[in-house]
């Protein structure tokens, strides 16, 4: 039996270890795990397991369903709490979620409001069109002067040029490593004034290193890291994962010694060895909701800890055992991509669940104009909405789990493309992890698409309107109308699917 977790898509091999397999080689009948925080990857049945899934992707539902054995679930759908195995009943593409994303593809997903606005005035102006032509005719008798008017119809220009120029901007977005779910968020974009980033895997690399251990109470360093990459390794988060490599690189075998690990969102996590309860996260987690602490001795040691870091903090049964110092350093480019975004007029935050002393040392170091440490998932949203609230337009930028409530409720959320699965399902706009200067190419082309979307608005009602009326005054025959006036729609949508941006950008 095949067992497969999202993302890290881990096999069981015949030893009973876990193992990395492609998605795209699960069959119906296999089973997958699924654990908190991420997408279902395939419709099937629980076979064991008890969860919360959020299934409002599919089918509406507000609130989480809750799933235990023999429930069916959906790829596409996202567990929020809990773990289940589950066997797969529909392989890859041919799902309920498939079924739905073939179906809107492109139709309205695609429509960004400049179409729709482009469609709805272009309607509204066909009475007028016949108004003019039934007022010329009875005010001139002239037959042929009323046909000249019948030849010219905003309809074609406008419900042809607006979609073509917003197309446009996506297939531009796509070949510089942007992918956008649609034409109505480049519109946002460009209209957004307050941009929110997250700080790790967002605006620092996604593969932090761990820099050092301070071990606690007689602890031994090799076998604080050891335990510590056994109940990191099950969740795909950057401080995880440099812990884990942090291990494979001293050749530390950390078997399965702990008994089902819980991971509590933004914080941490929670699992038991031997009876002793242990738990691994920030220190808010493990100091103040754990309730965890350091020997009297030990104070001025742990007092002393590097500023420079961030720290990880793991304790068994209260005490606390070590704190791993993690160097997450700075994207080389982010600096400059967020002075050219404060230069694009965007006001740029930075909200991070990392300690204070650390984010203010990141936001001096990048010069954000606003930073705020220690902050849960709630908060983040807490502070879009409040943005929302004064009349700013919001972008979220994050990676991770804990970014998805703020990325789900912005007017314009963009993911990592190397982050969680659940950030990747709510985002807007997905960029590359080594493209964050992508986010001046991303605001610079949303701009470029307001200014030529407005430009072909004028365009297109002011030659048809000055078409209109040289017939009715007789001066164009309805032949030279109809050409002129489907050469120009020829022409403006011809230009409107040139690139928006200059080569060089």
């Amino acid at each position: 039996m095949k067992v497969v977790k999202l993302n890290l898509l881990l096999q069981i091999s015949e030893s009973g270890e876990e193992v990395l397999v492609d998605i795209n080689k699960v069959h119906v009948e296999d089973t997958i795990v699924v654990r908190t925080g991420n997408m279902v990857p395939l419709d099937g049945v629980v076979l064991e397991g008890v969860s919360e899934i959020n299934q409002a992707s599919i089918t509406g539902e507000s609130l989480p369903v809750h799933k235990e054995a023999g429930g069916y679930v959906y790829a596409g759908t996202v567990l929020e709490e809990g773990e289940i195995y589950v066997t797969v009943k529909k392989a890859v593409g041919t799902g309920q979620y498939d079924r739905i994303a073939e179906m809107i593809e492109e139709s309205e997903k695609l429509k960004s409001i400049a179409e729709e606005n482009a469609f709805k005035m272009a309607d509204r102006l066909v009475p007028y069109t016949f108004g003019a032509t039934a007022l010329t005719y009875l005010i001139t008798r002239n037959v042929t002067r009323a046909i000249s008017i019948l030849m010219v119809d905003f309809c074609c220009a406008l419900k042809l040029s607006i979609p073509i120029t917003v197309l446009s901007a996506m297939r531009e977005a796509g070949e510089n490593h942007i992918s956008v779910k649609g034409g109505k968020f480049l519109e946002k974009i460009a209209n957004a004034d307050t941009i929110v980033f997250d700080k790790t895997g967002t605006l620092t690399y996604a593969c932090p290193k761990v820099k050092g251990i301070e071990v606690f109470d007689g602890s031994d360093k090799d076998e604080m890291l050891r335990l510590a990459a056994c109940l990191e390794e099950h969740y795909p988060h950057s401080m995880a994962n440099a812990i884990v490599k942090a291990a494979e690189e001293k050749g530390l075998i950390h078997e399965e010694k702990h008994s089902r690990v819980e991971y509590v969102v933004a914080h941490g996590i929670a699992s038991s060895i031997d009876g002793k309860k242990v738990v691994i996260g920030s220190y808010h987690f493990v100091f103040e909701d754990e309730g965890c602490v350091i020997n009297d001795d030990e104070q001025d040691k742990f007092e002393n800890l590097s500023d420079e870091y961030s720290h990880l903090y793991l304790a068994i049964a209260g005490r606390v055992k070590a704190a791993i110092m993690i160097d997450d350093p700075v994207k080389v480019e982010a600096k400059e991509v967020i002075e050219k975004l404060k230069v694009l007029g965007l006001k740029v935050v930075m909200l991070t669940g990392d300690s204070s002393r650390v984010a203010k040392r990141v936001a001096r170091e990048l010069g954000v104009d606003e930073v705020k440490a220690q902050v849960l998932p709630e908060d983040k949203a807490k502070y879009v909405e409040a943005e929302q609230a004064q009349g700013r337009m919001c972008i979220m930028i994050g990676d991770g789990v804990n970014d998805s409530p703020a990325l789900s409720v912005s007017d314009v959320g963009i993911a990592i493309n190397s982050g969680a699965a659940i950030a990747r399902e709510v985002a807007d706009v997905m960029i590359s992890e080594d493209k964050l200067d992508s986010l001046i190419t991303l605001r610079k082309l949303s701009t470029a698409l307001v200014v030529r979307t407005k430009g072909n608005y004028r365009k297109i009602v002011s030659f048809n309107s000055f078409l209109i009326l040289m017939g009715a005054l007789g001066i164009f025959q309805p032949t030279v109308t109809a050409l002129l006036h489907n050469g120009s729609t020829v022409a403006i949508s011809m230009k409107s699917m040139t690139n928006l941006l200059p080569e060089d950008v």
